[in-house]
């Protein structure tokens, strides 16, 4: 696994925000699991807020476009997953703070 790389990866999609929410889609636990193999290539298990998510087709893109602007990365696929299914508990300590619930 290279470390480098997935701390890029991270620092990434820190800087994707939702769109209805002040908080990146990594703090926010929207993001489940980033995957590279030994060619550098990403993959990324996410999930939305909620299925009727009005951002489910352009945030996907936006990761994968983001990702694969690193220049170590040579391809970048988000899967959208529903299970387990998103709620707040799964965002940071961070996340939860900028949203009045610490």
């Amino acid at each position: 696994m290279n470390i480098a790389l997935e701390n890029k990866v991270v620092e990434m999609l820190k800087t994707i925000y939702d769109p209805e929410i002040p908080v990146d889609v990594f703090e926010l636990g929207l993001i489940y699991e980033v995957r590279i193999d030994s060619e550098s290539n990403v993959t990324i298990d996410m999930t939305l807020t909620s299925p009727n998510c009005p951002v489910a087709e352009s945030m996907p893109k936006e990761i994968e476009d983001k990702v694969g602007s690193i220049p170590e990365v040579k391809t970048s696929k988000v899967n959208i997953v529903f299970d387990p299914p998103w709620d707040k508990d799964m965002m940071s300590e961070e996340a939860k703070l900028e949203l009045g619930f610490l």
